[in-house]
């Protein structure tokens, strides 16, 4: 892990940044408080103005598990795609997807209710489908690792959209934005010319992020 995150300093940022600010959420209350969710910045209908919601809201979790599921896939996609395509490709990827899925999701699943909806894994979908899109383009010159890992990706994604819409509390909104999102940039990014893209033998397959990665709990309290 270690020897990942000295190759991938944003990923390792990002990491830092979603465990900090859990622990932000706990000590101002809880992390399944849905007060302190929306003084955090936890996203809403309607936000009256409130945009910093849709930034704010890719950093916070809802509970323990569902900041362990988010970490965990984060570590696994974000590493792999920084050591390939670099720290600010990453960058791109993962904030304009990730806000891309907050709008996604106050578009279509948290307009007219009363709940709240947090968490990375817009912004991971979209790294997943930034992968996707990247591989499927260069399938033709991908070596049998590399296949291997964009048939997971694929795997993780639909499993990930039949969870979304069979099992109760799960923001598709935020999941499907950011995916959508992600597939398109992985259209424009391209590999760094002065290195070839490594062979990702030495990571372990991307865990999927779905009923405790990012969605709507009965409660009120959405967990993306």
């Amino acid at each position: 892990m270690l020897s990942i995150l000295r190759r991938a300093p944003l990923t390792g940022v990002l990491l830092a940044a979603i465990v900090l600010v859990f622990v932000l959420e706990t000590l101002a209350g809880g992390s399944t408080n849905q007060a302190v969710l929306l003084q955090l910045g936890a996203n809403r209908w309607p936000l009256d103005g409130a945009w910093w919601r849709l930034l704010a809201s890719m950093f916070l979790h809802i509970g323990v598990v569902h900041l362990v599921v988010n970490a965990w896939a984060l570590y696994q996609l974000c590493g792999l795609f920084e050591v390939w395509l670099g720290s600010a490709r990453l960058a791109v990827v993962y904030f304009v997807s990730g806000l891309t899925g907050s709008f996604a999701s106050l578009v279509f699943t948290l307009e007219g209710t009363q709940r709240v909806s947090a968490g990375a894994s817009g912004a991971i979908f979209g790294v997943l489908g930034a992968l996707v899109t990247f591989l499927a383009l260069r399938r033709d010159r991908l070596r049998p690792q590399a296949r291997s890992l964009l048939f997971q990706l694929l795997f993780w994604a639909g499993l990930n959209v039949v969870l979304g819409f069979s099992a109760p509390g799960i923001d598709n909104g935020a999941h499907l934005g950011g995916f959508a999102a992600g597939l398109v940039l992985g259209a424009v990014v391209a590999p760094r010319r002065r290195e070839r893209p490594p062979e990702p033998a030495g990571l372990h397959r991307p865990e999927g992020h779905g009923a405790a990665g990012h969605g709507l709990e009965e409660r009120g309290a959405g967990d993306r």
